[in-house]
């Protein structure tokens, strides 16, 4: 049986460790509010570009642009898997449900993988094994900025063109709500095609619309498309952002829980410690009376 002075040590750990989750959980709902405003407001332009992008490109040739351009999957073709974990701990399954997702696609690929890590999670996990990485950022949450997402396309886009990568996957936590992330796997390169607006499939015998560019197809797909991937880039690491301080903000008010109920049993336990040593300290004075 622990000591009362264990039991009280104990319980002034927990109190202290208590207040520090506390605190934490009130920095990550700040933090988070703000985040969430900017995903808010940056996710409807990415996917009304995703969307209007992906149905001019079905209405070119491949050729015009090298971003746009489908490989062939061989045994000599590579996929460039980019991981966006965060740079700090006590967020739940938040890293561990990213690299989890990065690492089976790894595995499921049926070509050579390479690794862009963003995040200092993910770095330590890959770094520790045998995968191939193709660059590495670090630190860039503590005040992101849509330069940090042109630097990561940037990458991205010159090992596409390159040849160093034949595809470009990105894995992502997409933010939900504050209670609600989800494990989000998405081709970056080569842009996706559709057709707009899918109505070739209702009426085949009808002709589709074309466009009119001005100025040409190639000089706005050179401007949009590299445009097109740093948003999308972008929008992944708000996202992200967002969904990281949700998660911490979750696991710390369930640790400021758990730690209230473990203050309470031990309390309960020292109380009785304390009550068995009372009785027995009467006792030994009622037997060393009654031996009198």
């Amino acid at each position: 049986m622990p000591s009362l002075i264990d039991l009280r040590r104990r319980v002034r750990a927990v109190k202290n460790t208590q207040q520090i989750t506390k605190a934490m959980k009130m920095v990550a709902a700040s933090k988070l509010r703000r985040a969430q405003e900017r995903i808010t407001n940056a996710r409807p332009y990415a996917v009304q570009m995703q969307h209007v992008l992906a149905g001019l490109a079905g209405r070119v040739d491949s050729s015009i642009h090298p971003l746009l351009t489908v490989r062939e999957q061989g045994p000599d073709s590579r996929t460039l898997i980019i991981s966006v974990t965060a740079d700090k701990g006590l967020c739940g399954s938040f890293n561990t449900n990213a690299i989890k997702s990065a690492a089976l696609a790894a595995v499921g690929s049926t070509t050579p993988v390479s690794l862009g890590l963003v995040g200092r999670k993910g770095r330590e996990y890959f770094g520790r094994r045998d995968y191939s990485i193709e660059f590495e950022q670090i630190g860039i949450f503590q005040k992101l900025t849509f330069a940090n997402a042109q630097t990561i396309a940037t990458l991205a886009m010159d090992a596409f063109t390159s040849g160093r990568a034949d595809r470009v996957l990105l894995v992502y936590n997409e933010f939900k709500s504050v209670i609600a992330q989800k494990v989000v796997v998405d081709q970056l390169l080569p842009i996706a095609r559709t057709d707009l607006p899918g109505q070739a499939q209702q009426q085949p015998d009808e002709a589709q619309v074309d466009y009119l560019y001005e100025p040409s197809a190639q000089e706005i797909f050179n401007q949009l498309l590299p445009r097109y991937v740093e948003v999308q880039v972008y929008r992944a690491l708000l996202d992200s952002n967002a969904a990281f301080y949700a998660a911490q903000m979750t696991a710390m008010d369930s640790a400021s829980r758990n730690a209230a109920d473990m203050i309470g049993s031990l309390t309960l336990y020292m109380n009785k410690v304390r009550q068995a040593a009372i009785t027995r300290e009467i006792i030994e004075v009622v037997s060393g009376a009654q031996a009198l």
